[in-house]
């Protein structure tokens, strides 16, 4: 699993002077910031915030790119008063050698900053010794068969996928993969026998993992030999491959690598974006289920504008041809669409909760494609596969995964995966068949909005792991008319205190009429034992809420479901795969 850091340390400029940079590293798909491959990093110290000194990066940056012969860097500073980044567009086959550009350039322009001490820029030397430098380390990483194989793949429309281990060419049922330590010549690789398979990408803040089910059941209903990724791991044809979060590059990858594979999902995860980028280029569909404020003051991102921004990466692999699907009832997503060139041209279908609203009308005054709900009912719109005709997809009272039409966000992800169905040209027929089945069963989408009967109570099993998500679900758990309420509450370390209390903060807006605060002692992250659950436990007392404290999730979950009666309402937000499958046990029996 990638290095996390703690994020709950103070800014910089309460601890240790630090110089030079942090986290450079390549970015090997498309990005917040490109289209394509490219560097950055994050510079240290009080050159970090000195203007002249990123210009005169951005100056070097740009006079060795040209004095190589590369593109055009395009480098462009990301302002943060803890994480600047510096960034800039690089070629694929030279991520290594554009790296060490980047961090030579920053530590020239920091020294002449005033800091000092700089190993890479003393090695390298000044800039005229620089460009003879680099352009020796670059001839050295490139690799021509490499660069033979990706021209003639580009050439016949094929997806090349590249890692530090292997390249693969064409995606599922259509590919062959080689070690990177033996590539084949042009003229040996079986070209007839390779081709890609339709794929969607799936991001935002929530809804991920359900919407990807969702759709990986109509796509195998419809006949489709369905893989995808997500935090719960790598799935081919409803068989587990891989256990574990698989919601980034290496989960794609992994996919599109399987044989078995003719329909390829891919949930597509904040971390994955930002530490490398996409994993693919082109795609038929991607979703943004929606944006809200979490992870906040990682990777320099501070805002859900930001995130926005992160999220909408997927737009660059619709751009041509695919679709990009998007919740227009999400002022801030949808502002970031229409200020992003590579979201605002994409070709765009809207879900909403109403079918009339604004948004979705327009939509369908332009030609575009829609969902929404009308008098309850699931209603989408297609000008682009069913020239122009209104198809009712099905009463949501009657959709198991909307708990009785409780759970509102379950409506948006049933729409959001709908229009995807649609731009992967899946029948309606199956849209509407899968919509009135999945979920019915908790196997269908575990550890996301379950329902479970234990000793008379309904217990609700889910991952809520921030404020809204945890809204959304006692939302639910409020509409379901509990006699007594009982809640499982605990975050992860890597969130900042705000993050945490804000969530304790969320927890007491319901009045649950019994607490039990978890300690996860393996998501710690930096943070000491016992350090999370005080923030909660302090906040809910603030707000006249009493809890109880648990060492760790599987006990704090026992106990609440020991305390339960007929007529309560038990909600277990379960954060660990290992915990939530031993009480599956329990409460299946």
């Amino acid at each position: 699993m990638p290095e996390v850091a703690s994020k709950h340390a103070p800014p910089v400029a309460d601890l240790e002077p630090k110089h030079g940079f942090d986290g450079s590293r390549r970015l090997t798909g498309p990005n917040r910031w490109y289209a394509g491959t490219a560097v950055t990093l994050t510079p240290l110290g009080v050159a970090a915030q000195d203007v002249q000194a990123h210009a005169r990066w951005a100056a070097r940056v740009q006079a060795v790119c040209g004095q190589l012969g590369w593109p055009a860097p395009q480098p462009r500073m990301q302002p943060h008063a803890r994480e600047p980044m510096l960034t800039f567009a690089a070629p694929a086959d030279l991520l290594f050698s554009a790296t060490e550009v980047n961090e030579w350039a920053w530590e020239r322009s920091a020294a002449e900053a005033g800091e000092a001490g700089f190993d890479l820029a003393q090695d390298i030397g000044d800039d005229d010794r620089a460009t003879a430098v680099f352009a020796a380390r670059a001839a050295a990483e490139q690799r021509p068969a490499l660069a033979a194989l990706r021209h003639e793949a580009a050439a016949r429309g094929l997806p090349l996928f590249v890692d530090d281990d292997a390249v693969s060419i064409g995606a599922g049922a259509g590919n062959r993969c080689w070690p990177l330590a033996a590539l084949p010549r042009p003229a040996e690789v079986p070209w007839p026998a390779l081709h890609d398979v339709p794929t969607a990408l799936i991001t935002g803040s929530n809804g991920k993992t359900t919407t990807v089910r969702l759709l990986a059941a109509m796509a195998q209903a419809a006949g489709l030999a369905t893989g995808y990724c997500c935090t719960e791991g790598v799935f081919v044809g409803g068989t587990v491959v891989h256990r574990g979060d698989y919601s980034g590059p290496a989960g794609a990858r992994t996919v599109l690598r399987h044989p078995g594979v003719r329909c390829a999902l891919l949930e597509t995860a904040r971390g994955g974006l930002l530490r490398r980028g996409l994993a693919v280029r082109h795609a038929a569909v991607a979703v943004v289920t929606n944006v809200q404020a979490d992870h906040l003051g990682e990777y320099g991102i501070d805002s859900a504008a930001d995130l926005a921004e992160v999220k909408l990466a997927v737009a660059h692999a619709v751009q041509s041809s695919g679709t990009l699907v998007l919740n227009a009832d999400d002022a801030v997503l949808m502002a970031a669409a229409a200020r992003l060139p590579h979201a605002a041209v994409a070709r765009q279908a809207l879900f909403a909760g109403d079918f009339d609203n604004p948004a979705l009308a327009r939509q369908r005054a332009a030609v575009g494609a829609c969902c929404g709900v009308r008098a309850g009912r699931l209603v989408l719109w297609s000008w682009l596969k069913h020239a122009g005709s209104e198809h009712d997809l099905g009463a949501i009272n009657s959709m198991p995964l909307t708990l009785g039409g409780a759970a509102h966000h379950s409506i948006a992800n049933a729409a959001a995966a709908a229009l995807a169905a649609l731009a992967l040209d899946l029948p309606l027929a199956v849209i509407r068949h899968t919509l009135a089945h999945f979920g019915q069963d908790p196997r269908d989408n575990p550890g996301r909005l379950e329902r479970w009967t234990h000793r008379g109570a309904t217990v609700l099993v889910d991952y809520a792991h921030n404020p809204d998500g945890l809204a959304q679900l006692l939302t639910v758990a409020r509409a379901l008319k509990p006699q007594r309420l009982g809640l499982l509450l605990g975050q992860a370390g890597n969130r900042n205190d705000a993050a945490i209390t804000a969530l304790a903060r969320t927890a007491a807006g319901f009045a649950p009429d019994r607490t039990v605060v978890k300690e996860l002692p393996l998501m710690l992250r930096g943070r000491a034992t016992g350090e999370v659950p005080a923030l909660i436990e302090a906040e809910l007392r603030r707000a006249g809420i009493a809890c109880t404290h648990e060492p760790d999730e599987h006990a704090a979950a026992l106990a609440l479901l020991a305390w339960a009666r007929p007529g309560d309402v038990v909600v277990l937000p379960v954060h660990t795969a290992a915990v939530r499958e031993r009480l599956a046990v329990l409460l299946a029996g």
